[in-house]
């Protein structure tokens, strides 16, 4: 049979406040475990939560992003539910009221545009941290687990899609463009390895041309973008293995072992009524006006599609390029400063997608560790449009600015790279190179125009690259031709 899967996923990633989402214990990640709690956290008799407005603009602010239509009304429920990282027994989240909801996103992927849409985006605490003491830190394997409530309470919002996804590829750029966007507005830093995004993959199988959904597995486990595509490739393959065997699949809740790159089963999969969700009773509703919705709006900044495509019609760069300057936010703030100093903004794209993220890629840096400002960078190009130095030049002084922090024209005069343009220097050079090749020189004569490449590259090389390459060529096609 011809099957085809459907993929919806569920992202939690938890809020950049000061302080966490009922209490004022600190929001940072680590700590000495069990320091960053209070008796809200804890879940202690007699303690009431009280809720923190900075976490409801944020979720607006989200909201707002994904084109959600935003609930003027909505409230807390109580999720119950005991595992040991609960301390209360109980989640506050939202259930059947949520703050957001019927919101999109749209894709491209492999050039065919498709677009995503957003169930549903709730409020919710975050539960704490079990540690299993094994080698590698799975349950399965571990003779005991140690508690951490330092997450305890941590503000979370999820973010449910419909099942709209029908390959682990288009799952993969939905992540990639959910977590850019929650970058843009500053609401999450987004880092799985620390556990600030997370997220569970609902798969299920079903006949092309079916309607009805198949029995779904929920993916859980999945701390990077390669394992929640490498899981879903290997999910697909096991139900489809399963079907074509005469089986059936079990709705459950499976865990992705990217060691030995298999799901395996961990429990059978809980349904809402399983949680007893009733409204909770310590917190008041909440109400969200359209004057508070205009001023949230107000600190929305251009969204990643919006700046790329700005960038291909205002720039004129190729998509490519435009993709990759505009993937993080501070990165395409970095680009338009440069752009802003030196008007080439095919030039300054180059040099920012070679040169320098080259340079952090090698260093394991990000754009906001680059101490190399807009400004000295726009200087170094503005040496090479003068023709104090060529580009090959710039290569290296630009690396020195890197790493000493100089400005550009101080390393150029320290270093003597000033460009050579001096006629009557760059001919005495020319005319040893000729004395020195005659092979190349008769090739050249003989109508092989690429040899001339080689006596150009002579030149440099006696010259230390600094001669300007542009007037050597001339000058040796001149010399050259005479000989003709």
């Amino acid at each position: 049979m011809n099957y085809e899967t459907v993929i919806g996923l569920e992202i939690h990633t938890q809020l950049k406040t000061a302080t966490k989402i009922f209490c004022g214990c600190s929001n940072k990640f680590g700590g000495v475990p069990n320091t960053f709690t209070c008796p809200v956290c804890l879940g202690l008799p007699g303690a009431l939560p009280v809720f923190n407005k900075a976490v409801l603009n944020l979720a607006l602010r989200v909201g707002i992003s994904l084109g959600c239509e935003i609930s003027p009304f909505s409230k807390f429920d109580r999720k119950n539910y005991f595992y040991p990282d609960l301390p209360k027994n109980f989640q506050i989240s939202q259930y059947d009221m949520p703050l957001c909801y019927k919101g999109h996103i749209n894709l491209n992927v492999n050039k065919v545009p498709k677009t995503i849409r957003i169930t549903r985006v709730h409020l919710e605490e975050d539960a704490g941290k079990l540690v299993h003491m094994s080698a590698t830190g799975q349950i399965g394997e571990a003779q005991e687990s140690l508690v951490d409530l330092n997450r305890t309470g941590v503000p979370l919002l999820e973010i449910v899609s419909e099942p709209d996804m029908n390959t682990p590829e288009e799952a993969y750029e939905y992540l990639i463009a959910l977590k850019d966007i929650l970058k843009y507005i500053d609401v999450s830093d987004c880092n799985m390895e620390e556990g600030s995004l997370r997220c569970d993959a609902n798969i299920s199988i079903r006949q092309v041309g079916e309607k009805k959904l198949g029995v779904k597995a929920e993916v859980k486990n999945l701390n990077s973008f390669k394992n929640v595509r490498d899981a879903l490739e290997y999910e697909a393959k096991r139900q489809i293995e399963v079907l074509n065997d005469g089986g059936k699949i079990i709705q459950e809740t499976r865990l992705w072992d990217d060691k030995k790159g298999i799901t395996f089963s961990m429990r059978s999969k809980e349904e809402a009524q399983d949680y007893r969700y009733f409204p909770e009773p310590d917190l008041v509703s909440i109400v969200v006006t359209n004057e508070w919705l205009a001023e949230i709006k107000k600190e929305i900044p251009e969204l990643p599609i919006a700046r790329k495509n700005r960038f291909i019609s205002s720039y004129g760069l190729p998509e490519y390029d435009a993709e990759v300057l505009t993937s993080s936010r501070d990165l395409a703030n970095y680009y338009e400063e440069c752009v802003k100093l030196h008007n080439d903004p095919k030039l300054v794209s180059n040099w920012i997608m070679v040169e320098l993220l080259g340079l952090l890629k090698s260093k394991n840096m990000e754009i906001t560790d680059c101490k190399v400002s807009p400004l000295h960078l726009s200087e170094l190009f503005n040496l090479i449009k003068e023709g104090t130095i060529s580009g090959k030049i710039a290569k290296t002084v630009f690396e020195e600015m890197f790493s000493s922090l100089k400005k550009p024209l101080d390393i150029v005069k320290e270093k003597g790279l000033v460009q050579i343009s001096d006629e009557k220097m760059i001919l005495e050079v020319i005319d040893k190179v000729l004395l020195e090749n005659t092979k190349s020189v008769d090739e050249y004569l003989a109508g092989k125009e690429k040899a001339i490449g080689y006596l150009v590259g002579q030149v440099m090389r006696h010259t230390s690259g600094k001669a300007n390459p542009q007037l050597v060529n001339k000058l040796l096609k001149e010399k050259l031709n005479t000989k003709k």
